[in-house]
């Protein structure tokens, strides 16, 4: 990418988007367009198509979404699928209209089938059953994948799609209805811990095996697709490793000190029992993740002690 471009970052303000913001300043890309929700709805497609038109950015991330845990998926399916449909279709369409050639879009790693070998390749996409409790949002994000497929076919665009594996950093989601299992197991240990229980209540069996991969390390991965060139394609971006859910709640207490024990409600949904992307393809292009697991919870503990709980 030329410096002297201009960069439009939609969904600035939530973890992947804000990550990509302050990727972008370090590398010196100063030409950098923001809104926020008040100053521009996505949902609104006159809105989104005449701002791209006024705005005419060189490149755009394509990071706002509609995102949540479990809990989320399965209460709000109809809002997940509506709103990422109709988000990205509007950024997607809108940047054709206002002529923009290269474009990142950001999916996630639950767009594959649920019982799919491992690890997951980018050719097992649409090759069997969806996990039921995130279907509507995997459902959204693929037809997203396949409209930058079309643009690029039909228009010669340079759209590309990139699928994180499970993300947490700063500015992350910690309302326990919405968030992923990372930040909802920091909040819910240190709150633990305050309180002086005697248990951590997890959800599940704590035996399903996650990947989690620092929001600054797809950040970097994202910018790096665009700084090749890349003209096209699906690329997983994760760390290659997995760990148990059980593995990860003994790491966040570490962390965060706390004294008691796990104990695991297999009443509550597992979600996928293993989902670990192959990232050979990142991997061939010169791009690895950089930041260790714990080193990076001890740094978003922090985060969550600052910017959300001492701020509630």
């Amino acid at each position: 990418m030329d410096k002297a471009k201009k960069i439009y970052v939609a969904g600035h303000q939530g973890m992947v988007g804000s990550a990509i913001v302050r990727s972008l300043q370090t590398k010196d890309y100063r030409k950098i367009i923001t809104r926020t929700r008040q100053e521009l709805n996505l949902l609104d497609q006159s809105q989104v198509f005449a701002f791209l038109k006024q705005a005419q950015p060189d490149y755009i991330f394509l990071a706002a979404a509609k995102v949540g845990g479990i809990y989320a998926n399965n209460t709000y399916p109809a809002e997940f699928i509506y709103e990422n449909l109709i988000i990205q279709s509007n950024c997607i369409h809108g940047a054709y209209l206002a002529g923009v050639k290269d474009l990142c879009f950001l999916g996630s790693s639950c767009i594959y089938p649920r019982d799919c070998p491992q690890p997951i390749r980018e050719d097992y996409l649409l090759t069997g059953s969806l996990e039921a409790t995130n279907a509507p949002y995997a459902i959204a994000k693929i037809a997203g994948i396949k409209m930058c497929q079309s643009y690029n076919q039909q228009y010669g665009t340079r759209y590309v799609s990139v699928m994180p594996t499970n993300l947490y950093g700063p500015n992350d989601n910690y309302d326990l209805n919405h968030s992923h299992v990372l930040p909802a197991l920091i909040r819910k240990t240190h709150e633990a811990k305050l309180r002086g229980d005697k248990e951590l209540v997890v959800w599940g069996s704590g035996v399903p095996m996650r990947e989690f991969l620092h929001v600054d390390d797809m950040a970097a991965a994202c910018i790096f697709l665009m700084e090749q060139g890349i003209s096209e394609g699906l690329f997983n971006v994760g760390t290659g490793v997995d760990i148990r859910i059980k593995e990860l709640a003994a790491i966040i207490m570490e962390v965060i000190e706390f004294q008691g024990t796990i104990v695991f409600d297999s009443a509550k949904p597992d979600g996928t029992p293993r989902k670990l992307l192959d990232i050979s393809r990142m991997q061939s292009l010169g791009w690895q993740a950089r930041v260790d697991l714990k080193v990076g919870i001890s740094s978003v503990y922090q985060d969550f002690l600052h910017r959300y709980y001492n701020n509630r």
